[in-house]
């Protein structure tokens, strides 16, 4: 029987890229996403191409009745999952603290802080039972420094980084893994979401340098996930080269 992983916000970015790189290497994928249509194509895509089996999920991660009634019933088949990548998340907003819109610190959150508190407490008593697992959360580098007008959007990203933290000393005793992963700038639809559809100032993002790209995070995941049961990476901060911290760049 394959490895099974499970991915958060599968349809696009980060979320996308993981699940090409496990489906790749023979994993069976769980993947959840909001948009439904797009979900179920790439899970057509995924077992076309890589001869897996996966399982799709619609569900929305800030609604926790949606997030239980969903992952707290999965077929007995899906049960023994390995991998948990708490990878759904977004920015949404570059404003000063004065100026920022609270829909948009709602929506931050209520996706990447409590979105990811809600799957991992569903997920975890599959691990225990299975006295093994490893949850991947996705935080940033914005979870480490802060920058100007990041408030909501750090705040976040800080609280990921404490609960992976916390997670990690609780969930010791029960042989579970945890690391967090902090990318530094990434072209992904990341910054077209921040910007609510603006092209031009996400694509000016990315100018005069070459960023992380989503195949980059992939790959560390996969390379973290297939460790020795005896190694585990707590976290990492990952850069693109021309990017020191949130704010200096060298670009030309």
């Amino acid at each position: 029987m394959n490895n099974i992983i499970l991915i958060t916000g599968a349809t696009s970015g980060f979320g996308e890229a993981i699940a090409k790189k496990f489906a790749s290497n023979s994993w069976d994928c769980i993947i959840t996403g909001r948009r439904k249509e797009r979900l179920f194509s790439f899970a057509d895509e995924l077992k076309n191409k890589f001869n897996i089996k996966v399982l799709p999920l619609v569900f929305d991660v800030q609604k926790r009745k949606e997030v239980f009634d969903m992952l707290s019933n999965l077929p007995e088949e899906w049960r023994s999952i390995k991998v948990l990548v708490n990878n759904a998340g977004l920015a949404l907003g570059r404003d000063s603290f004065e100026n920022a819109n609270l829909d948009d610190w709602d929506t931050m959150l209520d996706t990447n802080v409590k979105g990811l508190m809600y799957v991992s407490k569903a997920i975890v008593p599959y691990m225990i039972e299975k006295k093994q697992g490893h949850i991947i959360n996705i935080g940033s580098i914005a979870g480490k420094e802060v920058y100007q007008s990041g408030n909501g959007y750090c705040a976040s990203k800080f609280a990921v980084d404490a609960l992976s933290k916390s997670m990690r000393i609780d969930l010791l005793q029960h042989k579970i893994k945890i690391t967090a992963i902090h990318p530094g700038a990434a072209e992904t639809e990341f910054s077209l979401v921040r910007f609510k559809g603006d092209e031009q100032k996400a694509a000016a993002m990315y100018h005069g340098f070459v960023p992380l790209y989503a195949e980059d995070i992939a790959n560390i995941a996969y390379y973290v996930a297939t460790l020795p049961p005896s190694v585990c990476i707590n976290e990492l901060t990952v850069t693109p080269t021309a990017q020191a911290n949130t704010y200096l760049f060298h670009k030309e």
